[in-house]
């Protein structure tokens, strides 16, 4: 092999923070700021994206970012899915770097892509975790990231490891995107459908569009299709099942294994995020709690001054295939279950509507500084649009395949994901050749 040289990393980067940007106005459109809250474990997330004005990118040109640019975030380097850092991609430009966010670009002897594996390294990562400081607030200086020893390879090694690895980070961001298009078109024609009630009429043609019969809902307030009702979501709820927590290991009747979904692992469910449930042991007498197809998973104790609590999943057998072991939902959560299943997408979007619109941050209570969602008040006062059920069934038939498809994708990013850190270590330092 040849010789690896060992280099502080300050030495083979150019290093920047960001600029302060609490007093901005912030637009609706412009140049995206890059802060902490959008770098999640190796990936980037602009739901809540802060826009700067285009026409001050001039006088910010030195903060803008650049594709393969790695960023780290300073503050709270560290969450539960993992190191808070990234690269940038071209689907991310424009953006701008701001403060307690860092910018990492290797020099001549330092391949940025190689660059974003070492920093996304296990050697790395046990570093932050080892200099964070700060108990209110975590965080990491500029000088203790410089001050990182890595081992560093040849650059043309450098360049062929990083493409091993992105070609398998390649495919996991193809195969998210082909999720968003799924995901998208089940949201549109769900819109159609329900909110704009255009669904086929018995000549397939847009119901509303095309003249059909509206009647004022006097529960509702507006206007619906002729023949549709108006019902509280506990009217479709069959039954519920608390979540639960057992034990760590074996531990007297507590002998069933179980991996258990918390709040925090909703999002990966549905693909927004990772999952790291835990491997649990609860009493066999409580195997009724096990997760089964077309059970809701919803948070009801959590969320934060800017999250609510409500954050839902469904799970279908393809979603069970993920895991190990059964699964079930922590004490923080609760399952249900609908008494018929032709409703199983048209529940999830309303559910979700009203996440996404923060009505559920008015059907909170606290228990000891913990937000909880007041769930049996919610789903017998939240009144929704419910259609026939021949609608409910042709909507559950398009989206199923859609959904289907979704899962299967996302366990196929896992597999490949843990190949990736499976190899990472062993090609970072020199265990395993590229040739």
């Amino acid at each position: 092999m040849r010789k690896w040289v060992t280099r502080k990393l300050g030495n083979e980067i150019d290093f920047l923070t960001g600029f302060p940007f609490k007093s901005v106005g912030y637009l609706n459109e412009g140049i995206k700021l890059l802060r902490g809250d959008n770098i999640a474990q190796g990936k980037l997330s602009w739901g809540d994206a802060k826009m700067w004005p285009i026409s001050e990118q001039k006088a910010y040109k030195i903060f803008e970012l650049q594709e393969s640019d790695v960023v780290l975030a300073m503050d709270r380097p560290w969450i539960d899915a993992g190191l808070k850092y990234a690269a940038i991609s071209k689907y991310d430009l424009p953006c701008l770097l701001v403060q307690r966010t860092a910018r990492l670009r290797g020099k001549d002897h330092l391949d940025t892509k190689f660059l974003k594996y070492v920093i996304g390294g296990p050697q790395f990562t046990q570093y932050i975790q080892y200099i964070t400081t700060g108990s209110i607030v975590p965080h990491i200086s500029g000088e203790q990231i410089k001050d990182f020893s890595l081992q560093l390879p040849p650059l043309d090694i450098q360049k062929k490891i990083a493409a091993v690895l992105t070609a398998l980070d390649a495919k996991i961001d193809c195969n998210n995107r082909i999720n968003a298009e799924l995901e998208a078109m089940a949201k549109t024609l769900y819109d159609y459908w329900f909110v704009q009630f255009n669904f086929p009429d018995h000549n397939g043609k847009p119901y509303k569009s095309s003249g059909g019969k509206m009647v004022y809902n006097s529960t509702l307030k507006r206007q619906i299709p002729a023949g549709w009702e108006s019902a509280p979501l506990s009217e479709w709820i069959a039954y519920d099942k608390t979540g639960d927590w057992g034990k760590e290991s074996i531990e007297g009747n507590y002998t069933l294994q179980v991996e258990c979904i918390r709040g925090t692992d909703i999002n990966g469910l549905n693909g927004t995020g990772a999952i790291a449930a835990p491997t649990r042991f609860i009493l066999k007498k409580n195997k009724g709690k096990i997760l089964v197809p077309f059970d809701f998973v919803i948070e009801i104790s959590g969320g934060s001054p800017t999250q609510s609590t409500g954050r839902m999943a469904f799970i279908l057998p393809e979603t069970i295939k993920r895991f190990a072991y059964p699964i079930i939902c922590s004490n923080f959560c609760k399952a249900i279950y609908l008494k018929d299943n032709s409703y199983f997408f048209n529940f999830a979007y309303e559910w979700q509507s009203a996440y996404d619109n923060k009505i559920l941050f008015g059907w909170e209570g606290k228990t000891s500084g913990i937000k909880n969602l007041l769930f049996n008040a919610f789903v017998s006062k939240y009144i929704v649009c419910k259609p026939p059920q021949k609608f409910a069934q042709r909507f559950f038939e398009f989206v199923s395949p859609l959904q289907i498809k979704k899962q299967k994708l996302l366990q196929e990013n896992e597999t490949l994901e843990a190949l990736r850190d499976w190899l990472l270590p062993m090609l970072m330092n020199g265990q395993v050749a590229v040739v």
